[in-house]
């Protein structure tokens, strides 16, 4: 059961919290992760709300729970089809559990972090910020391309470029095309950034998942139910007896 249990928390509990590298203090309270988590009737209060908002989290890891037990994942973070069978068995779960994917919960943070920031410059070091505290990498220097823009269209405005001034926005949108079309961003390939991003997240919590798996066993071994045993190649454990 020990396996069970750290099972359960890295794959289900990871659809709430995103990525194993994000820490605590920055993410977001678990119901705003669930797509229309925020509508809760204004007469709402207290101990209600908050019965109301463990029912619905209790509601959604069940749902997970149960397409996970049906599902043989096969821990090997070093195999792609095995990434990715595991990366569409999280889609699935999202899909039936009703919860963000990780980059609707990344549009959903820039969205309530910067929905109150009047100025372009501003915003985008907000959206630094969001990035570095979720472990995100520029590796294109999409970032100081986007400044060296901003800085372009300030000097031609001969000031701070608010976020409500249309023309000033329209002027920054076309040097942010330009800026996209030196790094060969189209926006017809969103979804294939989208699908890369959530199988390097599956491949990452299956390199947790095969971790805890080895530390189980290891456990497991030491309490003498692998005495005289070899312990089995992770690979080869069927999660779905664990659960």
């Amino acid at each position: 059961m020990a396996f069970a249990t750290r099972f359960l928390s890295r794959s289900t509990r990871q659809v709430y919290s995103g990525q194993s590298i994000l820490r605590s203090e920055y993410a977001i309270p678990a119901r705003s992760f669930a797509k229309g988590a925020g509508n809760a009737p204004a007469g709402l209060k207290g101990d209600e709300m908050l019965k109301g908002i463990f029912l619905e989290v209790k509601n959604k890891f069940e749902t997970a729970l149960g397409i996970v037990r049906k599902e043989k994942i096969t821990i090997d973070p070093n195999d792609p089809a095995a990434v990715a069978e595991y990366a569409k068995v999280m889609k699935t779960v999202r899909e039936k559990a009703d919860l963000f994917s990780e980059s609707q919960r990344i549009k959903y943070t820039i969205e309530s972090r910067t929905q109150d920031i009047p100025d372009a410059r501003s915003y985008l070091l907000a959206l630094k910020d969001i990035r570095v505290k979720r472990g995100l990498v520029d590796e294109l220097g999409a970032e100081a391309m986007m400044m060296d823009a901003l800085d372009k269209v300030e000097k031609e405005l001969k000031k701070p470029l608010l976020r409500n001034d249309k023309k000033g926005m329209a002027l920054l949108e076309a040097e942010f095309d330009k800026v996209n079309q030196k790094l060969g961003i189209r926006k017809e390939d969103l979804p294939k950034y989208e699908e890369q991003l959530e199988l390097k997240i599956a491949k990452a919590q299956l390199e947790e998942l095969k971790k805890d798996a080895v530390e189980a066993m290891e456990t497991q071994k030491k309490r003498e139910e692998f005495k005289d045993e070899e312990m089995p190649d992770v690979k080869s454990l069927d999660i779905r007896n664990f659960i």
